[in-house]
């Protein structure tokens, strides 16, 4: 059975909901049930009907053939639709918010931050963008002639495959989703197996804002799910957000299809000698420990100038340990649990690694359940700091560096490139050390956790492929196409010289 939005909040638990809607219609899936849990207790929340590869091949087709009348609706009904996405993503975003946090550990008001700040507003972002995503005419430089008018436009791919991660559940995914649709393509959805309701409460909300049915398909599941829609040969493009092992996998078996791939990052947060150190450790708390450290944008990598690492180190020290660790439905409480027991399990392991290393551990508070400690990691070198992937826990790495060199030599070893940190009040050096780093974005005297909903978000080298946000989705999943006219006219000599 379909459980809508407003019963979510108070009577999910033992219910059976159902985890595909293909076609406008809610199923249960072929491939049985799996259980959601809370991070928080452990707890059983309910289960979700599996969908297996059969309800792929039935989402697509349902896809496909929404896509035909779809990409030929006009701009204007398109931005309606999405505006009353916008509006009832509004009148729900508190019962999200609560699922959310119940459902992966998300801080109530982070939780809040997403639902009401991103989600929502992402529906009717995209919905202006569609409305002025412009083409253009081009000169005609081939021939000497008047006779030629090039026009530049863009068309819909087809059938979208998006797949979202667990650390923003209602957001990534609002993003994506939006920007597709609008753009005339549809959509096959695979959530996170993490936070089902929640995806599945904006789910409910395409029919009442008006989507045909097939623009926008749901399947819910496992990896096999995943795999099978992103090898579906009639997907004509992929959306993914999550760890770099499966979105280097999707780039290897889509050599020849347009692909937005956002993936992990390491940071760093780069710290000069003449930065403002009570913002720099500001910036250090949330870009390390904002949602226990489970966002790709963390930067768990800290390179601070030796003039300044120790009275760095002593603020950074005492702020982490003035964090309130407990339950994420306490607004009063900065983080709570961790995801997922493999998400504890990769935390473990980094830390691990670190201390047969030879680095110093410093944990601010216990590991319980799935409750890890904000850790500071010190005593490293070039060799145990550099290119160590993403930890996606919350583990802030801190290494005393000579010089700005320095910095920018260690964090350009990383194969990852997504965000990374500058502090420093000398606007020229900021200049040139932000150019001198290969990622995606650079934010001088702030944490890296930040990002601007209009503006482009991805990375460089093994952090991702293509931009998203605002009119950089809409180019990845948009084809240029170019219309030659020949007017006619006079038989002149067309030639700028020589030749025929």
């Amino acid at each position: 059975m379909t459980v809508h939005s407003n019963e979510f909040g108070m009577q999910f638990n033992g219910r059976l909901l159902n985890g595909a809607l293909i076609g406008g219609r809610w199923e249960p899936g072929s491939g049985g049930t799996f259980a959601a849990n809370d991070p928080h207790t452990g707890r059983r929340l309910h289960e979700i009907g599996r969908c297996a590869p059969s309800d792929v091949d039935r989402a697509v087709a349902a896809a496909k053939d929404a896509f035909a009348d779809w990409s030929k609706t006009s701009v204007q009904v398109r931005a309606k639709i999405l505006r009353n996405m916008q509006r009832l993503f509004r009148d729900r975003a508190e019962a999200m918010a609560q699922m959310v946090t119940k459902e992966v550990g998300k801080p109530i008001l982070a939780a809040r931050e997403e639902t009401f700040e991103y989600s929502g507003p992402a529906w009717g972002k995209a919905a202006e963008e569609i409305l002025r995503y412009r083409g253009m005419t081009l000169p005609s430089t081939q021939e000497k002639t008047t006779n030629k008018r090039l026009v530049l436009g863009h068309r819909p791919l087809g059938v979208i495959g998006v797949i979202t991660p667990f650390n923003f559940p209602t957001d990534i995914s609002s993003i994506a989703l939006a920007h597709a649709v609008a753009a005339g393509n549809t959509v096959v959805w695979k959530p996170t197996e993490y936070g089902p309701v929640s995806c599945a409460m904006v789910a409910e909300l395409f029919e009442e804002a008006g989507f045909p049915p097939g623009v926008l398909n749901m399947v819910q599941g496992f990896g096999d799910v995943g795999a099978h829609l992103v090898r579906h040969a009639d997907v004509k493009g992929i959306f993914f957000t999550g760890s770099n092992r499966v979105g280097e996998e999707i780039a290897r078996v889509n050599p020849l299809r347009p692909m937005l791939l956002e993936l992990g990052g390491d940071g760093p947060q780069i710290v000069l000698e003449d930065a403002d150190i009570d913002r720099a450790v500001e910036g250090a708390i949330t870009g390390a420990f904002y949602y226990s450290g489970q966002v790709c944008t963390s930067s768990e990598r800290l390179f601070v100038h030796e003039k300044v690492y120790d009275e760095f180190l002593a603020k950074f020290r005492a702020a982490t340990a003035a964090l309130k660790i407990g339950d994420p439905a306490d607004a009063g409480n900065d983080m709570g649990p961790l995801c997922n027991p493999a998400v504890l399990e990769r935390a473990r392991q980094h830390v691990a690694d670190l201390r047969e290393a030879g680095a110093t551990i410093e944990q601010f508070g216990r590991e319980e359940g799935l409750y890890y400690p904000a850790t500071i990691v010190t005593g490293l070198t070039r060799e145990t700091i550099r290119g160590r992937g993403e930890s996606f826990s919350p583990l802030a790495l801190v290494l005393k560096v000579a010089s700005a060199e320095e910095a920018i030599e260690i964090a350009n070893v990383s194969e990852l490139g997504l965000v990374a940190s500058l502090w420093t009040q000398d606007m020229s050096k900021a200049w040139r050390v932000a150019e001198a780093l290969p990622h995606g974005a650079v934010n001088v005297n702030e944490t890296s956790n930040y990002w601007d909903q209009l503006a482009p978000f991805g990375g460089a080298g093994k952090s991702g492929v293509g931009r998203e946000l605002s009119q950089w989705f809409l180019d990845s999943f948009t084809e240029r196409k170019l219309i030659v006219f020949d007017l006619g006219g006079p038989a002149d000599d067309r030639r700028i010289e020589g030749g025929w």
